[in-house]
């Protein structure tokens, strides 16, 4: 009787109350609901449950990711995960078969009603192989950092990846969670997010601690900076200010305006190298997750800026340009598109370019980094490799060669905008193109592979569809020479050059005292020898000059470079006496000329004609 009379109050519409009841349920049933608890660790772990969207079938399989985007490389993220149980909702047990290390198959899944499992972390769980790059990893450290990329606690049916999710953070009070997420819900010891499907839980990282943030408003953007270094040392402020100046320079440089409301940068500064060695950042569409050293503030701001220059840029693509198999990413066996040249190679252009044409490089510096990517893609990759041959099998058969993208990428992007910007006279240029394949396809709309080079030949010059064939999905070397010529830059693969010895040590840092060291003297050099150096000297004095590690590469780059052969010079060491002691020791020689080898060097040509002069002006954002 009951049922009956809430079906007819229904059917009337008189019963606001009931039907929104009704409603509630019904949107239970419609979608995962987890909670990650960060209040009960134990053994490093903690425990994930999760109500599961409404089951119809008697079988289900659940996924954790074997690969993410971004890292182009076998995470295994399922061998985290132990005591996995699947229950009814008497609390029943229901059987539980392991597929593989990822996969695991429920029965009786229309009885299903959750799931409980615990997670370690990546960052030093005791897995010896295989160890998971740090920027894509997980941390657990109880009432200290929890670094949460989803993909390492949380997974999906099969065939289920477009249902929502609610994600519910159970975390300690003081704690704060830094993400691009905006929360439905926050208490002291509570977060909500809701998160339309799985790619987008993905995509979107949380970092719990007690908070070190700052807000940073760009235009229509806002900008989360969250730092977490246990030290204490480095600080989300100094660092926000820093990237400030890259990010305004990012908006002028597409336009204006940000395509985003809101971008989180999540740093952990460890004390220790992570598993892997490594340090580096993750992009995300809306964040990114950054592990890197403590190191001297100069090298520490120049690093974060052009780390953050790149991994913002991804706003660009994949964001709004990218494949379908970005689009529609399979985290257990993903096809790999064959455009890394696009999304890493353009993005790591861009995040050098514009900091020259903004005015942040000058040219020397400018031509430096790139000299970088030479040097790095010609001597450490091979460079007749077809790159979309070595992205499509970047997984397995080419991973070696996958940081090239980060080398010869960006040379393929400074290539293709001279080539751009000669064709059009310097009116559309590689950025121009970037907008333009954004409005053709777009977050939503996915290209095909094997369709971009033409679409990018029919949105610009018939000549570009042959520059990809020959040297993008063909094995010929990158024409660098002709390129430079065009801009007025003289390119010499090897080249003799006579520079200033500083004494060919190999230089260290003394991290405890901030000081610039002689690390090693193997490799010393004649004036090296003449002036006296020995291994352990803190470099403290050039001509009265305070040595610091912000000052050194001035110092030896353009003060010492200024001197005349014969000039009297005098360095201050700081030098260990026989009880132990530091006592300062006045080191004196003569400035001395010594000839090097140098190879990919790049210097702007003395006799440029006004054509050349033009066309750098257009890539540069030059005076003509």
């Amino acid at each position: 009787m009951l049922l009956k009379k809430t079906i007819l109050l229904l059917s009337l519409g008189l019963s606001l109350t009931l039907t929104g009841n009704v409603a509630a349920q019904q949107r239970q049933t419609d979608k995962y609901n987890v909670t990650v608890d960060l209040t009960q660790v134990k053994d490093d772990k903690v425990q994930v449950t999760l109500q599961p969207p409404q089951l119809k079938t008697n079988e289900v399989i659940y996924n954790i990711p074997k690969v993410v985007p971004g890292t182009y490389s076998v995470s295994d993220f399922g061998r985290f995960v132990t005591d996995f149980k699947a229950l009814d909702k008497n609390g029943n047990a229901l059987a539980v078969e392991q597929l593989d290390t990822n996969r695991w198959k429920i029965s009786n899944a229309n009885k299903l009603a959750k799931i409980t499992y615990w997670v370690d972390d990546t960052f030093d769980a005791d897995v010896r192989e295989n160890a998971v790059f740090e920027p894509g990893g997980t941390n657990i450290e109880a009432d200290k950092n929890f670094l949460i990329n989803p993909f390492g606690f949380i997974g999906y049916f099969d065939g289920m990846k477009q249902v929502p999710y609610e994600l519910n953070v159970t975390k300690p009070e003081g704690f704060y969670g830094a993400t691009p997420l905006i929360a439905t819900s926050s208490t002291a010891t509570k977060d909500t997010y809701q998160v339309p499907n799985y790619v987008e839980l993905a995509d979107s990282p949380l970092m719990y601690n007690r908070p070190d943030t700052t807000v940073l408003n760009l235009g229509n953007t806002e900008v989360l900076v969250s730092v977490y270094s246990p030290s204490g040392r480095v600080t989300s402020k100094p660092i926000a200010a820093n990237v400030r100046d890259i990010l305004e320079a990012q908006r002028k440089y597409l336009g204006g305006t940000l395509p985003v409301d809101k971008y989180a940068f999540l740093i952990y500064v460890p004390e220790r190298v992570g598993k892997t060695g490594s340090y580096g950042a993750l992009e995300h569409s809306y964040s990114s997750v950054y592990f890197l050293p403590e190191m001297p503030a100069e090298q520490f701001s120049s690093t974060i800026r052009d780390v953050a220059a790149h991994e913002f840029f991804h706003i660009v693509t994949p964001l709004n340009i990218h494949s379908e198999e970005i689009g529609n990413f399979d985290f257990i066996n993903p096809k790999m598109s064959k455009h890394l040249w696009l999304y890493e190679g353009v993005t790591e252009y861009f995040a050098s370019h514009v900091q020259a044409h903004q005015g942040l490089y000058d040219l020397d510096t400018y031509l430096q980094k790139l000299r970088e990517y030479i040097a790095a893609s010609r001597e450490y990759y091979n460079d007749t490799l077809p790159f979309t041959v070595m992205s499509a099998e970047v997984l397995d058969k080419y991973e070696k060669q996958y940081s090239n993208v980060y080398q010869k990428g960006p040379l393929i992007g400074l290539v293709l905008d001279i080539k751009l910007l000669e064709q059009s006279q310097g009116k559309y240029g590689l950025r121009n193109l970037m907008q333009d394949l954004s409005k053709t396809y777009g977050k939503e709309k996915s290209f095909k592979d094997e369709e971009l080079f033409d679409k990018i030949a029919e949105l610009t010059y018939p000549g570009i569809r042959e520059f990809f064939a020959k040297h993008v999905e063909g094995p010929q070397p990158l024409p660098l020479e002709e390129t430079f010529r065009k801009v007025g830059i003289i390119y010499e693969p090897v080249a003799t050059q006579t520079i200033v010895s500083y004494g060919g040590f190999t230089p260290g840092f003394d991290r405890d005292n901030n000081k610039i060291i002689v690390a090693e003297t193997s490799e010393m050099d004649a004036f090296g020898k003449q002036m006296g150096f020995k291994e352990g000297d803190q470099l403290l004095k050039f001509n009265g000059t305070n040595i610091t590690p912000d000052n050194i590469r001035d110092l030896i780059a353009d003060t010492l470079q200024a001197m005349k052969p014969g000039e009297p010079i005098t360095i201050t060491v700081g030098r260990k006496n026989k009880r132990g002691k530091i006592k300062e020791t006045k080191l004196k020689g003569t400035i001395t000329p010594i000839e090097r080898q140098a190879i990919h060097v790049l210097e702007p040509d003395p006799n440029a004609t006004q054509q050349q002069k033009a066309l750098r002006a257009a890539w540069l954002n030059e005076e003509v």
